[in-house]
């Protein structure tokens, strides 16, 4: 039977996710009102005191985020991403098949370095203005690029919010990620495009002469694309060898972000302005919420139910990471997800670590592209289609969201069992 602290902190949890998932007050607003809560009650009632509060939040996690979102933001400012979204564009032809698996395998590659809201309003400004000139239905091209954009990312530790969260946990390196997941990632590309085509096919239109552009047009200076390209070069370089150097991921994020502004032609305070404040917000909100649940023991009782469930399975305890957080991320944030499950599995070594972890980065990644609600690349992808005058229902885009979450999903469980050897 759990105490009134456990229930207590286990209300407040719920609260922040109910006022999250409903879109009551903001995600930001919802994690600090948890927080608030959570000091209050901790407090008053002699659960953990003041001094251990700022304890609670990983600011190792806070800096790699806010690191990642300086570094590319400077990067998506010199135009480099439109150079080569509008490249892939002219690469089709005007092939209605090509210019669709450009687009989609374009979406997924972008993903891997832009946060998803700026991938989205890139790739669906790119694919909006093809479809007036190409006269093409604006439909396919940008849910296809929505589901292909929350997939793309989740074999990279950069590649999403909750990758970061859960690299900082498990200590997993940006080449653990790739040697763990790249395979099945791109195995999923191919899959996801494969069954959009076949969804949207007789949607695509018919074969046109292409207008004539130049991608390089809108870019004002090319020096600053090429510093653009140094800036990428050198943070992937540095990510696949900080191990070398003793450092953790945030202080290579960080220091690119340094670097970043001072070669770059940007105003520091513009940037700044653009970080994603809410996230890191919320996510400080919900380390503080959490601190509270770990405090009161509830976390290790779950953790010990995990463990009662499995049985003493490998493959059990990495299909239930991989499907209960799957289908959680296609209701409530990721982020919050990850955030959840990573103390959990942190108390379970006597698990094939590796085998959880990416169970719980492929689930968390997955299942945020299932319906409308799921994320917050679908909401955008749908906006961007009512300005076009193109309304898409909560019905139709759910059979493509659930129909490809689902292939994913089933992909991902023969792959771990493949890749762990979880079958004996």
């Amino acid at each position: 039977m759990f105490g009134v602290a456990e229930l207590v902190y286990l209300g407040i949890y719920l609260l922040t996710l109910i006022l999250a998932s409903t879109e009551a007050t903001s995600l930001s607003v919802a994690a600090l009102t948890g927080a608030l809560l959570s000091i209050l009650f901790g407090i008053f009632y002699g659960v953990f005191t003041y001094n251990e509060i700022t304890g609670f939040i990983d600011f190792n996690v806070i800096l790699l985020l806010i690191g990642v979102m300086i570094t590319f933001e400077v990067v998506e400012r010199s135009g480099m991403f439109r150079v080569l979204a509008l490249y892939a564009i002219k690469f089709s032809g005007g092939d209605p098949t090509k210019l669709f698996f450009s687009l989609c395998f374009f979406s997924a590659a972008v993903s891997l370095f832009l946060s998803d809201v700026t991938a989205v309003l890139l790739v669906a400004a790119a694919a909006v203005t093809i479809a007036k000139i190409m006269k093409y239905d604006p439909v396919p091209y940008i849910v296809s690029a929505a589901v292909m954009i929350n997939l793309g990312g989740t074999s990279t530790l950069i590649g999403s919010t909750s990758n970061m969260i859960i690299a900082m946990a498990s200590g997993l390196s940006f080449i653990d990620f790739l040697f763990h997941l790249s395979l099945c990632e791109l195995s999923l590309w191919v899959l996801t495009a494969l069954a959009l085509y076949a969804i949207y096919k007789p949607k695509l239109g018919k074969k046109k002469k292409p207008p004539v552009y130049d991608p390089w047009a809108d870019i004002k200076d090319r020096r600053e694309v090429y510093k653009a390209v140094f800036i990428t070069a050198l943070f992937l370089g540095l990510f696949l060898s900080y191990e070398r150097w003793g450092v953790g991921p945030e202080v290579i994020a960080f220091a690119c972000a340094v670097l970043a502004l001072l070669i770059a032609n940007v105003d520091a305070t513009s940037v700044f302005r653009q970080i994603d404040w809410e996230t890191i917000f919320f996510i400080g909100g919900f380390f503080i919420i959490l601190g509270g649940l770990e405090e009161t023991g509830l976390l290790a009782s779950l953790s010990q139910e995990v463990l009662r469930l499995a049985s003493g399975s490998t493959l059990k305890a990495t299909l239930l990471t991989l499907w209960s957080s799957g289908l959680l991320s296609a209701i409530v944030s990721n982020i919050a997800v990850a955030l959840t499950y990573t103390p959990i599995i942190s108390t379970m070594p006597s698990f094939n670590s590796p085998a959880l972890w990416s169970a719980l980065i492929l689930g968390t990644n997955l299942g945020g592209a299932a319906t409308p609600i799921s994320g917050a690349v679908c909401v955008l992808a749908l906006g961007a289609l009512k300005e076009e005058g193109a309304n898409l229902s909560f019905a139709d885009f759910s059979k493509v969201g659930i129909l490809t979450t689902l292939i994913q999903m089933g992909f991902s469980t023969v792959y771990l069992i493949a890749k762990f050897g979880l079958w004996g």
